[in-house]
């Protein structure tokens, strides 16, 4: 059965118009809690969200859905993604449940789940509870119906176990990092983890109110990071996205080190270590040419996937790899994670950093990009325009033009209504004009 809900991360959309409605999330619920619902103990599941505004309305929703179905609610209010996933697994429940539309503005929201194992769920059991919400519910009698609580230490079991990823009797005592929690969902727990590793934390984004989430800041929107950091003269710069399980970092002069930069630095340090498992980094078919060669000049490979970090993660499980991740900031260190963690992954680097007692500028950059340009070109009929001759033909002149030694990349977001173009090379001119090439095609194929 294929999925017509669930995209490459989760439900998702605009808040209170379908599927992110009180109404779905309700069918979802009851859905998921009957396909979850397996032996005779007490059921119970997990659910976490972001700070935006229409978390009020799903919540409950979701809440009630599982209630009726005999299993237990735990609510932890706003919390991490990968905190959900590993209270999930550590509590014992049977279902863990996000409510976040991750990097999107407040106006979306979704939802995502995480099976008993820590895990994201893999299509194959979506497309299973997409197929039980079109049938009646089978509800749990009177007397079987769930309890919902709040886990009040929940924050601060999640602030435990990512500073135990940090490396013994290492501490950040001297450094002044600048935070930036996108007005999201890790506001608290963020510069609480760098403050009591002994950072000097200057932290921004940590005043959400419903609707500020993402919005000129965050992992998506770095520059407010990248100037709070040349501002305070700060060592190095976080930034998280709005469920924080995305990360994008800066070094002293605020300039960036994305995901490829950061698995590239892990990487090489834990190979040196013999902590490196599998021999190879899992990354997207987005990540930079020049990491993929950067890891080969160190006798390690780059394993490709499609795009979404759970097909990074699936591979990575597959391989035995434990690095894996995307250019944009989801960083799996499967020691430690089940999904993507930007807390932990920024600690990871800084510890190599420190590790090597030079700053970030020098020690978190370790190798050179090749220029690579992204254009997303917003477009309701994305798949249609897609087909079109004349795009086809912009898209094959593109690839003879880049040659073997280049790459390019047309896809359609899973999240967004949008077409991702991508192009790399060592042109970087070049690229330019065969991305506007195709961008221009896309919007004539559209009118």
């Amino acid at each position: 059965m294929q999925r017509k809900l669930f995209g490459t991360d989760g439900i998702r959309g605009t808040a209170n118009r379908e599927p992110v409605t009180a109404e779905t999330a309700l069918r979802l619920a009851m859905a998921a809690g009957a396909h979850f619902t397996r032996g005779d103990h007490r059921h119970r599941v997990l659910i976490g969200k972001d700070t935006r505004l229409s978390g009020y309305m799903l919540e409950p929703a979701l809440t009630a859905g599982f209630i009726a179905m005999g299993m237990d609610v735990t609510l932890v209010g706003p919390l991490p993604t990968p905190a959900i996933a590993l209270l999930t697994r550590s509590m014992r429940a049977d279902l863990g449940v996000v409510i976040s539309a991750s990097h999107n503005l407040f106006e979306d929201n979704g939802i995502k789940l995480f099976g008993p194992d820590g895990y994201k769920l893999s299509d194959a059991a979506e497309a299973e509870i997409e197929r039980r919400m079109a049938q009646p519910a089978q509800l749990a009698k009177p007397a079987e119906l769930g309890r919902a609580r709040r886990l009040d230490d929940a924050q601060g079991r999640y602030i435990e176990a990512v500073k135990s990823t940090f490396p013994k009797g290492m501490r950040l005592d001297g450094l002044k990092i600048v935070v930036d929690c996108a007005h999201g969902a890790a506001y608290k727990v963020a510069p609480v983890v760098l403050w009591e590793l002994g950072a000097e934390v200057v932290q921004i984004g940590v005043r959400p109110d419903g609707f500020n989430i993402n919005r000129d800041c965050g992992a998506v929107a770095p520059a407010a990071m990248q100037r709070a950091v040349r501002e305070a003269g700060a060592d190095f710069g976080i930034a998280l996205d709005g469920d924080a399980d995305r990360v994008i970092t800066a070094d002293e002069r605020g300039e960036i080190l994305d995901g490829d930069q950061m698995m590239a630095l892990v990487a090489r340090a834990w190979g040196d270590a013999g902590r490196l498992s599998g021999g190879a980094v899992i990354a997207t078919v987005m990540s930079n040419l020049g990491l993929e060669r950067y890891l080969g000049s160190h006798g390690l490979k780059l394993v490709r996937t499609p795009v979404g970090d759970r097909y990074v993660v699936e591979r990575m499980r597959e391989t035995g790899c434990n690095v894996g991740g995307e250019q944009s900031g989801h960083i799996i260190l499967s020691d430690y994670t089940t999904t993507g963690d930007g807390l932990v992954a920024a600690l990871q680097a800084l510890a190599v950093i420190v590790q090597s007692g030079r700053p970030a500028s020098e020690a978190g950059r370790p190798f050179q990009p090749l220029p690579q340009l992204l254009k997303n070109v917003r477009i309701a009929a994305g798949a249609a325009a897609l087909e079109q001759s004349s795009v086809q033909s912009a898209i094959r002149d593109g690839e003879a033009q880049l040659g073997p030694a280049g790459r390019l990349l047309i896809r359609k977001s899973g999240t967004e209504p949008v077409i991702r173009i991508m192009a790399e090379g060592e042109d970087a001119a070049l690229i330019g004009r065969v991305v506007e090439r195709i961008a221009e095609a896309l919007g004539e194929a559209a009118r």
